[in-house]
C-alpha cells in the first residue's frame, strides 16, 4: 500500500510510536526511527524491523526539545532515504500535578515535545512535500487534545494545541495533495501507562484492577484499552489514498470517551 514511501515516525522506540513504525514498514513505507533508549537494543528493532519487512530502516537520535536537532532529522532523512512522504509525530511525556504545584520546567519540557516539535517536524517537512505535491501528517494528540481532566495542565494545553496546530496545516496545505489529520486515542497499555498503574495503586492502596477500571480506564466507557493495532491500522489508513479526502480531522479512538 505504501512501497516506496519514506516516513519519519517520532517517539518511535517503543509503546505507540513503534507500533505504528512497524505497521508502516509492514505497508511497504522505509521508515527513520526516532526516540532514546538503550544503543543496542534500538539497533535491534532497526535492524529486526529491516529484515521483517525488506525495507530500508533507519534511526535519529534527535532530542525533540531542539529544534535544530529535528530539522537536521529530516534533512537527514531527506538525503539517506530520498524523502519524507509521511511524517508522524508521536513523540510526548507527561507529568501530573496541580497547576499551583505544576513544576516550570517540566510545563516547557511538555510544551516543547508534545508540542512545538511537531511545529518544527511539520515547518521542515512542509517543502519537501509541496514540491512532490503528496504528503501525510499524522499527529498523536490524545482524547486530552479534545477534552479535559484535573492535574494534567501541560498535557492538555499541548494536545489541545496539536489539534489546533492540525486543523490550521490542513487549511493551508488542502489544495496540494498533502493531509494533516490528528489521531486522539485514549489510554493504550504502554509501558508509561503500567508505570502509572504502578504510582497509582501505590497512592491509592488498591489492587492493579482497581486501579485499571476506578482510575485509568473511569473515562473510558467500555472499560478496555485501546489497542495499539487500531492506532496502527487508522495512521496506515490515513497515509493511504483512500483516505486524501480526509483532512484537518480530530479522530478519536477512546472507547467512547469523549462522547461523553
Amino acid at each position: 500500500m505504501l512501497k516506496g514511501k519514506v516516513s519519519v515516525v517520532t517517539g518511535s522506540t517503543s509503546g505507540i510510536g513503534l507500533g505504528i513504525a512497524e505497521a508502516l514498514a509492514g505497508a511497504g513505507s522505509h521508515v527513520m526511527l526516532n526516540g532514546f533508549g538503550d544503543a543496542s537494543e534500538i539497533e535491534k528493532i532497526r535492524n529486526e524491523m529491516e529484515k521483517r519487512h525488506q525495507v530500508k530502516v533507519r534511526f535519529s537520535g534527535a532530542n525533540m526539545m531542539n529544534p535544530e536537532e529535528i530539522t537536521g532529522m529530516i534533512h537527514e532523512t531527506e538525503q539517506q532515504l530520498g524523502s519524507v512522504d509521511i511524517l508522524v509525530n508521536n513523540a510526548g511525556i507527561q507529568h501530573v500535578a496541580p497547576t499551583d504545584e505544576f513544576p516550570v520546567e517540566k510545563w516547557d519540557a511538555i510544551i516543547a515535545i508534545n508540542l512545538s516539535a511537531a511545529f518544527h517536524t511539520i515547518r521542515a517537512v512542509l517543502p519537501g512535500m509541496k514540491a512532490k505535491k503528496w504528503g501525510r501528517i499524522i499527529n498523536i494528540a490524545s482524547a486530552h487534545g479534545l477534552v479535559a481532566s484535573p492535574y494534567k495542565p501541560a498535557y492538555v494545553a499541548a494536545k489541545h494545541g496539536v489539534v489546533g496546530l492540525t486543523k490550521v496545516v490542513a487549511l493551508e496545505i488542502a489544495e496540494v495533495h498533502i493531509t494533516c489529520n490528528a489521531i486522539c486515542p485514549g489510554y493504550v497499555l504502554t509501558q508509561l501507562v503500567e508505570n502509572q498503574i504502578e504510582d497509582q495503586a501505590k497512592a491509592h492502596k488498591i489492587g492493579r484492577d482497581a486501579v485499571v477500571r476506578e482510575v485509568i480506564l473511569a473515562r473510558q466507557p467500555n472499560k478496555e484499552f485501546v489497542k495499539l493495532e487500531d492506532l496502527a491500522q487508522m495512521a496506515i489508513f490515513l497515509a493511504s489514498d483512500a483516505a486524501a479526502a480526509i483532512n484537518g480531522a480530530a479522530l478519536p479512538i477512546d472507547g467512547g470517551w469523549t462522547a461523553q
